[in-house]
């Protein structure tokens, strides 16, 4: 965002103004932006992190692999468990602050640099974090048998789009997100304005809901209707943050909201399966509630006050975690097992795990990202295009 949003201005309420005959029902101007430079927000930082270490937690602690630990883990962990069996939402905070972030990040770009940001922010640390995975599955004893054209078409991000199993459980997460990049992309391609992204909201959340009444496969793919309302929320609170909380972007964020809370009977029915004890609508929706309240308390300016820099590290570090640490962590614990209390074993593991995105991040993340920018430059593009 490097300049306010000038879609018209308001005039005085008292100005003269002379209404033209031609239009009997002139539209209201648009909101100025009110926050258009990029005032870093440190909390959205911060949930990153908490959302990343509730997923770690839910698969070490809540995860029901039996084969890992040895027994479930409500047996191993009596206490833990009955918290870490709520981990799962992290993903759903990661899917709010996504909504926010992509609208913060992209707000002014063209498309191409739309295209290029998502790329270089997206695979990178997807492709080590699956090389990682795929020699650890293939290595270990009794290694999994992968095949070669498994593990390249994950290498797209769209195996599930193509019905290609993911080397790794958490990258599923990855196509949801890539299917709200994918819509979005249409939004910045006509040219992001307020109106547009409120309609672009609105029309997505209606086709998520018909998507569901009718079953329409090609639609649920398009609309993604059950992960659709934690991103358009994400949407709607920036527009808050940008422009001010107005009255239709906070019935925008309530919609999303209810067509959240909907969804989740199907979240919680789904995360049972796996962790094989019983969870709380309620309690999950309770979580899902306090995400939304504190991204918007971040985005009225009301959290300003927390401005640790240190989150900047701690956010930057949560996509390489998030990929690295299933089923690498779960076979750490395979063998640990034998050799540590549990509580301890996962208290070693989840600083180790932090080290090493942490180093991805540092190693190969970042200076990826400036060759890719380099490389993906217009500049370099019309240097190297060939002649007509």
């Amino acid at each position: 965002m490097t300049s306010p949003v000038d879609e018209g201005r308001i005039l005085p309420r008292h100005a003269a103004v002379p209404l033209p005959r031609a239009d009997p029902d002139p539209r209201p101007a648009p909101p100025v932006a009110k926050h258009p430079g990029k005032r870093r927000l440190y909390v959205l930082d911060g949930l990153r992190l908490v959302a990343a270490l509730m997923v770690v937690a839910y698969h070490y602690m809540a995860y029901n692999r039996v084969h890992y630990w040895g027994k479930s883990t409500a047996a191993v962990f009596p206490t833990g468990n009955k918290f870490a069996i709520y981990g799962w939402l992290g993903v759903y905070l990661f899917f709010l602050i996504s909504g926010f972030v992509i609208c913060l990040s992209c707000w002014g770009r063209t498309p191409r640099q739309f295209a290029v940001s998502r790329f270089i922010r997206l695979y990178p640390a997807y492709w080590v974090g699956l090389i990682l995975t795929t020699a650890v599955l293939y290595f270990r004893p009794g290694g999994t048998k992968l095949e070669l054209t498994d593990v390249l078409t994950n290498a797209t991000m769209v195996q599930q789009g193509l019905h290609v199993h993911d080397v790794d459980g958490v990258y599923w997460s990855l196509w949801a997100e890539l299917r709200f990049y994918m819509l979005f992309a249409v939004v910045v391609v006509m040219g992001l304005t307020y109106r547009r992204v409120v309609s672009f909201c609105v029309i997505w959340l209606a086709a998520s809901v018909i998507a569901e009444a009718t079953g329409d496969k090609l639609l649920n793919v398009v609309a993604n209707p059950v992960y659709s309302p934690f991103f358009i929320g994400g949407v709607a609170i920036y527009l808050m943050y940008r422009f001010g909380p107005r009255p239709e972007l906070w019935l925008l964020t309530a919609a999303s909201w209810l067509d959240g809370q909907h969804q989740m009977k199907v979240l919680v029915a789904g995360s049972e399966r796996v962790t094989k004890v019983d969870e709380s609508w309620t309690v999950s929706m309770v979580l899902v509630t306090l995400f939304y309240a504190v991204v918007i308390a971040a985005a009225l300016g009301k959290l300003d006050f927390i401005n640790w820099r240190w989150m900047t590290v701690a956010g930057s570090i949560t996509y390489p975690l998030y990929l690295i640490h299933e089923d690498i962590g779960w076979e750490i614990i395979r063998h640990g097992r034998h050799h540590m209390s549990p509580y301890a074993l996962v208290a070693c593991i989840v600083p180790v795990m932090v080290l090493a995105a942490y180093l991805i991040h540092r190693l190969i993340e970042r200076p990826a990202a400036a060759w890719l920018k380099n490389w993906l430059s217009p500049a370099r593009a019309a240097a190297v295009r060939p002649p007509s």
